[in-house]
C-alpha cells in the first residue's frame, strides 16, 4: 500500500499511516418512514445506487424518536469527506445487506458510527460482525457497546469499582414497584436507549403516582424495562475522551446550563431540551459552557472519574461520559456513550466536536485521531 504521513495534531508527533481502504459504516437518520434520501447515491465508490436507503419493508411505524440515535446525512458526508483526505472511503449502510457488502469490499479497516435499530445489542451488531470477518474497526468492542447501552449493567460495573453513580433500580413490570425503595425524587428512563430517547421533562418524578405513570410509559412505549435512578440535584457535565490506553486524553469539560431552559422545565437534558427546545432556528442561548466554569479541584475530580470509567468499561478510541454532581458535589457517572454524536455544524451544539474545538482540534483532525488510534491499536501503522 502507498504510504502517506498523517499529522495527528499540530504540534504533536507524526506517524506513518498507510493509505487505507476505509469502510464508513453508518445508519442515516430519517424524519419518518416515508422519507428516504438518495443524496448519498453515487458517492460510495461504485457501490449499489441504493446504498443510502433502508428498505421500507424493514422499517415499522414507530415513535418520533425511533431514529434519534442515527446520524444525519450531513454528518455522514462530513465524516466521509474528512477521511478521504488520506484514505479511500466506501459507504456501507448498517442494515441486513452490510455483511455481503463488507465481504465484497474487504476494507482494511471500518470507521464505525452505526447505532443499529433492533434490540439492546444493536450497537454491538456491526462490531461483532466485523470480528467474525476479521476486519479491524474503530471504537469499542461488542461487549463494551452492549454493556454501556444497558445502563444498569454499566452501573453495576461502575459500582463494583467504587466509581460514583446514582442509586438505581430496574423495573420490569408495575408489580416491581411494590418493593421499590429509592427515595423520591427520581428520574425514569428506558433501560437501553441513547440520545435522550424516552427521557422527557416529565421523567423527573416526585410522587408515587408520577413514578407509576412514567414507568408504565417506558414499559408500554419502548417494550423494555424502566431504569429508575435517584435524582441528583447538582450541576451536569459531559466529558469527551479521545485516544486509547495510556494515550487517552480528557478534552475540555462541558457544562450543560439548565438555567437557560424554558421556565418551569426540570433541570435535565431531556429529549425536549436536546431535540425540540434547542434548535438551529431557535437556539437556547449559551446553554453549553466549554470549558466549564469550575475550580481546579472539581475539574480534576471529573477528569479522574471519567478516565476511571473509560478504562473500567474498556472503551477504545473515543467515548463521551455524562456526569452529575450529587448533594455533596461528588461527580457521579450517569452513562457512557462509546459511540458519541458528532454533528459537524458548531451551531448544533454536538458535545464531542465542541470539546475537540475547545482543545484546538478541528472536526477533521478529531476524526483522523480516532482512526489513527484504531490503526495503532490494530497494528496497521
Amino acid at each position: 500500500m502507498a504510504r502517506t504521513i498523517v499529522e495527528q495534531l499540530k504540534g504533536r508527533s507524526t506517524c506513518l499511516v498507510p493509505k487505507l481502504n476505509v469502510a464508513l459504516v453508518y445508519n442515516m437518520k430519517r424524519v419518518d418512514d416515508d422519507e428516504v434520501s438518495d443524496n448519498l447515491s453515487g458517492r460510495s465508490n461504485g457501490q449499489d445506487s441504493d446504498i443510502a436507503t433502508v428498505s421500507q419493508t424493514k422499517l415499522q411505524k414507530t415513535k418520533d424518536d425511533t431514529y434519534a440515535e442515527w446520524d444525519t446525512e450531513d454528518t455522514i458526508l462530513a465524516v466521509k469527506t474528512a477521511l478521504e483526505q488520506y484514505h479511500t472511503v466506501t459507504l456501507i449502510e448498517a442494515d441486513e445487506e452490510a455483511f455481503p457488502k463488507l465481504l465484497q469490499v474487504q476494507p482494511d479497516i471500518v470507521f464505525n458510527i452505526a447505532e443499529g435499530l433492533r434490540g439492546p445489542s444493536r450497537e454491538a451488531q456491526i462490531p461483532a460482525m466485523l470480528e467474525m470477518l476479521g476486519i479491524p474497526y474503530t471504537g469499542s468492542d461488542p461487549l463494551t457497546l452492549g454493556i454501556c447501552l444497558d445502563k444498569s449493567r454499566a452501573k453495576e460495573i461502575l459500582s463494583h469499582h467504587k466509581i460514583p453513580t446514582p442509586a438505581f433500580a430496574v423495573i420490569d413490570s408495575i408489580d416491581d414497584l411494590q418493593s421499590f425503595s429509592i427515595a423520591l425524587p427520581c428520574i425514569v428512563k428506558p433501560l437501553h436507549e441513547g440520545s435522550s430517547k424516552g427521557v422527557l421533562n416529565a421523567s423527573v418524578v416526585r410522587t408515587t403516582e408520577e413514578l407509576r405513570n412514567q414507568v408504565e410509559r417506558i414499559i408500554n412505549e419502548y417494550n423494555e424495562p424502566a431504569l429508575v435512578e435517584k435524582f441528583l440535584p447538582g450541576r451536569e457535565f459531559t466529558v469527551a475522551l479521545l485516544g486509547d490506553g495510556n494515550s487517552v486524553r480528557v478534552l475540555p469539560i462541558i457544562e450543560i446550563r439548565f438555567d437557560l431552559l424554558p421556565y418551569g422545565a426540570n433541570p435535565i437534558y431531556s429529549f425536549e431540551a436536546k431535540w425540540e427546545w434547542d434548535t438551529l432556528e431557535h437556539p437556547l442561548g449559551e446553554m453549553y459552557t466549554c470549558p466549564a466554569a469550575i475550580d481546579k479541584q472539581l475539574e480534576k475530580q471529573i477528569q479522574d472519574v471519567s478516565l476511571r470509567a473509560f478504562r473500567v468499561l474498556r472503551c477504545h478510541d473515543w467515548c463521551r461520559i455524562d456526569l452529575r454532581l450529587d448533594e455533596n458535589n461528588v461527580p457521579n457517572v450517569i452513562e457512557l456513550n462509546p459511540l458519541p454524536g458528532i454533528l459537524p455544524n458548531p451551531n448544533d451544539h454536538s458535545a464531542f466536536p465542541m470539546a475537540a474545538r475547545n482543545a484546538g482540534i478541528s472536526y477533521d483532525s478529531m476524526l483522523h485521531e480516532v482512526l489513527i488510534s484504531a490503526i495503532n491499536r490494530h497494528g496497521l501503522a
